[in-house]
């Protein structure tokens, strides 16, 4: 299952095409079917002869593939099976992929469904192999795999690590994230392509001794949200990232920072490079004054209670408003416990954004930690839209929307 920040339900009524090569990698290609089925893909299937020795077609079916297509000359085909993905599916990958196919479809070879498909196939063609890493390293491969990418041919490269045949090296299956967000790149509007956007997510951690520190239940998810619908959209995207974990493709730049301090460096430092930026994090407001290098103890008794002294942080969104220049996007958003509209439109004016979500964060399925929320959207034209309970995904990917429409 896919972590919640790569699950936009944005692509009902497209489709992809999966081709399934036999390996003992072929089970993972079950799991892509998942993946894409909760992206709301329609998925079609060929495994090849030697791949239905691994997985069956009607673990495919029985997933909710929408056809799962047989051998080229097989009973019950129709005569153009061979044709039917390149006149429906929008993209088509082939994972894992043999050196076998690699081979058939860098020479124009076709003697199979699958290899006839791909051959037929005029949309995005994406390819992620999987094999011994003494076959991936070999002469021919490599030559092969030279052509597919010259040819423009996403190649999404083997992983390196222990194999089952016992060796170790480069040959493993590249990670269903890498290779579910790739293939919902392919199918995406490139509306902004060319763009360079930074996201800052998650919390800071204010540290008062060596053990504790000041901070809030913010998971980054939001911004994680926002980060991938603009790299799927073709964005040049850096993140900012406070202490939490999400998983990014390899070509997002992603600086890690724990307190506010830091966040505010690392943010001044990208912001005059970009062309907008997505201010999801929840920056502590406050920081407490250290009280020591080392841990703090009770005393015998347990009545001593540290005092602890808490100064104002640096304000980041501030800040960027005020060095914003006329082409430069930014958006701001505003965690409320009170009337989050008026709240939103004061940060809006304040901070110079261009955007402001606000969302109340004492309402059940919404704010830190849920994986949906409530917003309250105003914008720098003088828009105010009220959106419902939706994924944050969901959310992401209509806040990208509107900032193309200002």
């Amino acid at each position: 299952m896919l972590p919640p920040h790569l699950t936009f339900p944005m692509f009902l009524g497209k489709t992809v095409h999966l081709g399934v090569c036999g390996s003992i990698a072929a089970y993972k290609a079950a799991g892509l079917v998942r993946d894409f089925l909760d992206n709301s893909l329609r998925v079609t299937v060929t495994p090849t002869e030697a791949a239905s020795r691994f997985i069956t077609p009607l673990t495919f079916a029985s997933l909710g593939a929408a056809r799962v297509y047989g051998p080229m000359f097989g009973s019950g085909g129709e005569a153009f099976d061979h044709l039917e993905p390149g006149a429906a599916a929008g993209a088509m990958l082939i994972a894992p992929a043999s050196a076998n196919m690699l081979g058939k479809i860098a020479c124009g070879l076709a003697d199979d469904m699958l290899s006839c498909q791909a051959m037929a196939f005029d949309g995005p063609l994406l390819v992620a192999p999987a094999m011994n890493p003494r076959m991936w390293a070999s002469a021919a491969v490599r030559e092969n795999w030279a052509r597919l990418l010259a040819r423009g041919v996403a190649g999404i490269e083997p992983e390196t690590g222990p194999m089952a045949c016992g060796d170790t090296g480069q040959g493993r299956l590249a990670s269903a994230e890498l290779i579910s967000a790739s293939t919902l790149r392919s199918l995406a509007q490139k509306d902004l392509s060319g763009r360079k956007i930074l996201v800052t997510l998650g919390p800071t951690r204010e540290f008062w001794d060596a053990a504790r520190f000041w901070s809030n239940p913010s998971t980054g998810l939001m911004g994680a949200a926002m980060a991938m619908a603009a790299w799927l959209r073709g964005a040049e995207v850096q993140v900012v990232s406070g202490p939490v974990s999400w998983w990014f493709p390899p070509d997002v730049q992603v600086t890690r920072v724990v307190g506010a301090a830091q966040m505010f460096d690392a943010c001044m430092d990208l912001w005059p490079g970009c062309d907008a930026c997505a201010a999801t994090a929840a920056v502590s407001d406050f920081s407490p004054a250290p009280y020591g290098s080392q841990k703090f103890k009770k005393d015998p008794d347990g009545c001593g209670v540290p005092r602890i002294e808490l100064s104002a942080t640096r304000d980041i969104l501030l800040a960027m408003g005020q060095s914003k220049r006329d082409d430069q996007l930014l958006i701001g958003f505003a965690a409320e416990t009170g009337d989050v509209a008026v709240a939103a439109k004061e940060k809006l004016i304040r901070k110079r954004c261009d955007i402001v979500a606000g969302n109340p964060i004492n309402q059940d399925q919404a704010g830190f930690a849920a994986q949906t929320n409530r917003l309250v959207v105003v914008d720098a034209k003088g828009g105010e839209q009220s959106w419902p309970l939706l994924p944050k995904t969901e959310h992401a990917w209509k806040l990208w929307d509107l900032a193309l429409s200002l």
